[in-house]
């Protein structure tokens, strides 16, 4: 029987959607099912996904959890979702258990050094790496803790990682994948960078540690890479995948995976110059993996198979094609593989795909009732030709029931990153949909530093930041500006991170193409971002190096050519500026230099703070008064 609450999230979602008129609002889409697999079951016949939904009141996200056939039919509510899962946390003998918990390792605070100081709010550092995302550092570190089980009891759990400074999971983006079993339970494989301080700010360098049980001692097992080595998982024959990037201090390295048996190690990407796995999942006879990568514009899935100690090379088949993002694999029971699939105009929701002939099927239904009732966005793909003569995909959204006889603003979307994809993605902030329902036609350029058009096309854009990619920008504009439907008088830019920092360096080369700016943590001045954010590898890589080397060419070129701070005096149109008060990768400083230099030269600016949020938008309230705040903007200045 359909479960009751499931019923009222359809009938929820539906009276809404009536209430919209065909048109996506921020208040529709702040209400939409957020839509997670969570895994197969241990019989093999349903699936386990939870649902958020935004509680508006509560300022946020209640998630409840489900299960469905994995054929397909009615969703049930489950309450004990940790025992209808495979628990990997357990060994393979079921003889352990392994957690992360946190230890204090370091001194940090001031009572620490000053016990008889106990209201003292004070925090002492001698090396870098003092803060990290959206906190400050406290001398508390995640381990990994085995426990021994017996007579279905834990025992004592052993901190394996000792008195070391180090974490597992990594911060700010790792979770319990960086911990695993070895498949014969012998050992313990887990993620950490063995580095501290100012050497953990200035490296990439991340390696996989396996924990003998029977002995006590460590091995590092990527010791010969430099870069960065994660998500390691073990089929049941024993042999060891994970993901691997060479270059030491690159964060947007080509990344591949790799597989050992404990003496080979073979890289089963390399081949293929155009693929940077995003993520992976052995198949159940441990004979290929699946994973999806950026190609082309969309996120898609694909399989290699593993030859083992034969010759035989490894095969690469894509799987999916089409305009959608695979942008998850929940797992595989037999020849059915479930992921999840979402495009431009539809949040995520989990599908079925027969491996015997690759047909696919939608199994969860979350918010097919809101969607009913909203005109789609049609989405395009349009090559434009850069400066330097190459073909670039650029996405244009159009907006519901688009009309070309009319005139239309239009909005030229930046791409953070700087090498991060940009594909048929569905934003809960940088919606398409919902910036195309308010009006505009949406272009979003494919520029150059974006993974899924070959490895020379991503690196270009490296200690080039406000160079080429500049151009590509423009070039996307112009190309669909000159569309009749397109109002050239009537043209905005927007962004976020990379693309706030677009949004700033294009203000000040425009030449009167746009009307208004937005700008989302944006860096604004190179030598305050060296000397302010915390993971040092990313302007070394990125600049070329601190400002002060005055012999680096490179880094000289920067900081002179590609600070938006630097060409100010040619900025002349209204700017909206949001930032995050937590945002400590790019400091809330570069939002308001920005803003106080749009004050000072009289052009009309708004400075939006949110205080308790980081790098992006968390809490339902906020993201609404970003919304309203954006498109409020819009149609004052556009």
């Amino acid at each position: 029987m359909k479960n009751r609450n499931f019923i009222l999230l359809f009938v929820l979602i539906s009276a809404v959607s009536a209430q919209a008129q065909n048109l996506l609002t921020p208040e529709m889409l702040w209400k939409l099912g957020r839509v997670n697999g969570k895994g197969i079951s241990k019989d093999g016949k349903s699936v386990i996904f939870s649902v958020g939904i935004p509680d508006l009141a509560e300022n946020k996200i209640n998630t409840k959890t489900y299960s469905i056939p994995i054929g397909g039919g009615n969703a049930v509510l489950v309450t004990n979702a940790d025992a209808l899962l495979p628990n990997d946390k357990i060994s393979p003998d079921g003889k352990y258990k392994i957690s992360s918990v946190e230890v204090k390792v370091k001194d940090v605070a001031g009572s620490d050094f000053y016990p008889d100081l106990k209201k003292s709010n004070v925090l002492i550092y001698d090396q870098l790496d003092y803060r990290h995302w959206d906190t400050w550092e406290d001398g508390k570190y995640g381990h990994v803790m085995v426990q021994p089980i017996i007579d279905g009891r834990p025992g004592v759990a052993k901190d394996i990682m000792a008195a070391e400074p180090y974490d597992c999971p990594l911060k700010p983006d790792g979770g319990p994948e960086d911990y695993v079993w070895s498949s014969d339970s012998k050992k313990v494989v887990y993620v950490t960078k063995k580095e501290y301080g100012t050497e953990y700010a200035l490296s990439t360098n991340t390696d996989l540690y396996a924990y003998d049980i029977a002995s006590g001692t460590t091995a590092n097992l990527t010791e010969d890479n430099k870069g960065y080595d994660k998500q390691p998982t073990f089929n049941k024959q024993g042999q060891m995948a994970w993901l691997q990037m060479k270059t030491a201090g690159y964060e947007a390295d080509k990344q591949d995976i790799v597989v050992t048996n404990g003496t080979i190690k073979i890289n089963l990407t390399a081949q293929r110059d155009d693929i940077h796995v995003e993520g992976y999942k052995w198949s159940n006879d441990g004979h290929s993996l699946f994973f999806n990568a950026p190609i082309n514009g969309t996120l898609q899935l694909f399989n290699v198979t593993y030859p083992g100690l034969t010759k035989m090379q490894p095969q690469i088949t894509q799987i999916t094609t089409g305009d959608f993002d695979i942008n998850g694999i929940v797992g595989q029971s037999s020849h059915t593989l479930i992921v999840s699939r979402g495009d431009m105009n539809h949040a995520s929701e989990l599908y079925a795909i027969d491996l015997n002939n690759n047909s696919m099927k939608q199994l969860t239904h979350v918010n097919d009732a809101a969607y009913a009732g909203l005109a789609m966005c049609k989405t395009e793909r349009r090559m434009v030709k850069t400066v330097d003569d190459k073909d670039m995909l650029v996405w244009v959204i159009y907006p519901p029931n688009f009309d070309s006889s009319k005139k239309y603003p239009a909005l030229l979307y930046c791409q953070g990153g700087p090498q991060s994809a940009l594909t048929q993605t569905y934003s809960f902030r940088w919606n398409f949909q919902l910036m195309a329902s308010n009006g505009y036609i949406i272009v979003a350029p494919n520029r150059r530093g974006m993974p899924g058009h070959g490895t020379e096309w991503n690196e270009e854009i490296s200690k080039d930041n406000g160079g080429l990619a500049m151009q590509d920008y423009l070039s996307a504009i112009d190309a669909v500006s000159k569309e009749p439907y397109v109002d050239k008088n009537r043209l905005g830019c927007v962004g976020a991170s990379y693309g706030g920092y677009s949004v700033y360096m294009l203000a000040g080369m425009h030449n009167k193409r746009f009307k208004t700016f937005i700008a989302h943590d944006g860096i604004f001045d190179f030598r305050s971002m060296y000397g302010s954010t915390e993971e040092m590898w990313f302007p070394n890589w990125e600049y070329g190096g601190p400002y002060w080397d005055k012999s680096n060419a490179a880094a000289q070129k920067s900081y002179k050519d590609f600070s938006p701070s630097n060409f100010v005096s040619k900025w002349d149109t209204p700017i909206l500026i949001f930032h995050g008060g937590k945002d400590y990768r790019v400091p809330l400083e570069q939002g308001m230099q920005a803003f106080q230099a749009a004050q000072l030269l009289g052009i009309k600016s708004k400075f939006i703070v949110m205080e308790d949020e980081n790098h992006w938008v968390l809490k339902p309230q906020n993201a609404l008064v970003w919304q309203h705040e954006f498109y409020k903007w819009l149609k004052e200045t556009l």
